[in-house]
């Protein structure tokens, strides 16, 4: 599975992990994530995010 990275602050959406904070489980694609979801770090948005 790939890797994001957000562009606005470098926080880096790992599948393997997930975002235990948002409710995310690790194992979850980034494609998969709802439409509503944000950036952990900084809020910015899915379409702020770019494959590493």
């Amino acid at each position: 599975m790939d890797k994001y990275v957000c562009t606005v602050c470098g926080y880096i959406y790992d599948p393997e992990i997930g975002d235990s904070e948002a409710g995310i489980e690790p194992g979850t694609p980034f494609e998969k994530l709802p439409d509503d979801w944000i950036c952990p770090e900084c809020g910015a948005g899915k379409d702020a995010f770019e494959k590493v």
